[in-house]
């Protein structure tokens, strides 16, 4: 049997493929052990600039492995140490990708339901195919996505995410590109290509600059207006005396192209 999950290496971007259409690339026990396990890897790796991760089959992902909660029931405890544990792991799997050091591309080509929409709310770039959708529609089956919603919430606005998750409807891919959700739509034939595209364009930037740049994002935004100047201004002088940039600010002033060292 394959892996369930696939990692190919090319020029500075690592593509990460759930492979497991049988269950419509689930996140599993299995699947998250996977995600998370190989992100790590990714993180210690500075060959790698730029994340992708794509799937197999006919569903980007369709959220958690009901089979398996509904399997946890025969516990005691009716499953209840079974679902926090579940869902604490998926949590450090979501927060895994955030503080991911690399820019990470969601690349999906069909549906992403609950906890599959979570995964790609958290990535950091969504590139879409036209016969994409995106739903948080644990509430049609009585299981409101609250964990999926944090995600979505710090991407969508506030009404958008609501009536998704009250609802249980789809947004298509355009909808979702409007709402914040999606960066950029494509033909389902262009899709590796359009991805494929924006990755290597971030892959050609200082990567020190870019993983400065990513955590400041992130960390700014948790912060009140002058707490994010005060930090981003730090992170601006940290910047500025990384050697390559001091070459990045050079080679622009004498019209050339910069010799970076990493």
């Amino acid at each position: 049997m394959e892996p369930i999950l696939l990692r190919a290496d090319e020029g500075g971007i690592a593509t990460l493929t759930l492979n497991a259409p049988a269950s419509l690339n689930a996140l599993s026990d299995a699947m998250i052990a996977a995600l998370h396990e190989e992100l790590d890897r990714i993180a210690q790796d500075a060959e790698i600039r730029v994340v992708i991760v794509r799937s197999t089959g006919r569903a980007f992902c369709a959220g958690h492995d009901l089979k398996e909660m509904q399997a946890a029931r025969t516990a005691t405890d009716n499953g209840a140490a079974a679902f926090a544990d579940l869902f604490a792991r998926c949590a450090a799997l979501m927060q895994t990708i955030v503080a991911l050091p690399q820019p990470i591309i969601a690349q999906v080509h069909a549906t992403a339901a609950a906890a599959g929409c979570q995964l790609v709310a958290s990535c950091d770039l969504v590139v879409a195919s036209t016969q994409a959708r995106f739903g948080v529609n644990g509430v049609n089956i009585g299981l409101f996505c609250s964990t999926p919603m944090v995600a979505l919430t710090r991407k969508v606005p506030p009404a958008v995410a609501f009536e998704m998750l009250t609802t249980g409807e789809f947004l298509d891919a355009a909808r979702a590109r409007e709402a914040g959700l999606v960066n950029r739509v494509t033909a389902p034939g262009d899709l590796d290509t359009a991805t494929r595209t924006l990755a290597e364009t971030i892959a050609g930037k200082l990567g020190a600059a870019v993983r400065i740049g990513k955590a400041a994002f992130y960390r700014q935004a948790e912060l009140g207006l002058a707490a994010a100047y005060d930090h981003t201004g730090r992170v601006m002088v940290e910047n500025m005396l990384n050697q390559d940039t001091n070459e990045g600010i050079t080679a622009f002033l004498e019209k050339r192209k910069p010799d970076w060292q990493a």
